[in-house]
């Protein structure tokens, strides 16, 4: 893996972990004392400035109340972490709203497609 592979990775995983730390309705502040670290240390991560080692990763996911792999499947460019990844977006919403976005999708794909 490449430094600019590397950087998108740690900025991808960083903003899952930062969007399920609010979504916990926990600060930065919550989360470093939980784990024992600095607030800089959060901030670092959600920023992508850091990538966390494993163990901290799932330190993370407990603490946020969610699964290692989610937040790694949120941060994955391969099309079957993302289709899971809508997966989970959709199935919280109304059977009209589920298919108001997919069909919005439908449309982006043919509007965006490469031929």
């Amino acid at each position: 893996m490449n430094k600019t592979e590397q950087k998108r990775l740690a900025g991808s995983i960083g903003r899952a972990i930062a969007k399920q730390r609010v979504l916990s309705q926990l600060t930065q502040e919550e989360v470093a004392e939980r784990l024992g670290v600095g607030n800089e240390a959060v901030s670092r991560i959600e920023r992508g400035r850091v990538i966390p080692n494993i163990v901290r990763l799932i330190e993370l996911a407990e603490i946020l109340n969610c699964e290692a792999a989610e937040l790694l499947g949120q941060a994955s460019s391969h099309v079957d972490d993302q289709a899971s990844r809508m997966k989970q977006l959709l199935s919280p919403l109304k059977p009209s709203d589920r298919q108001l976005v997919v069909d919005v999708v439908e449309k982006l794909t043919v509007r965006l497609r490469v031929d």
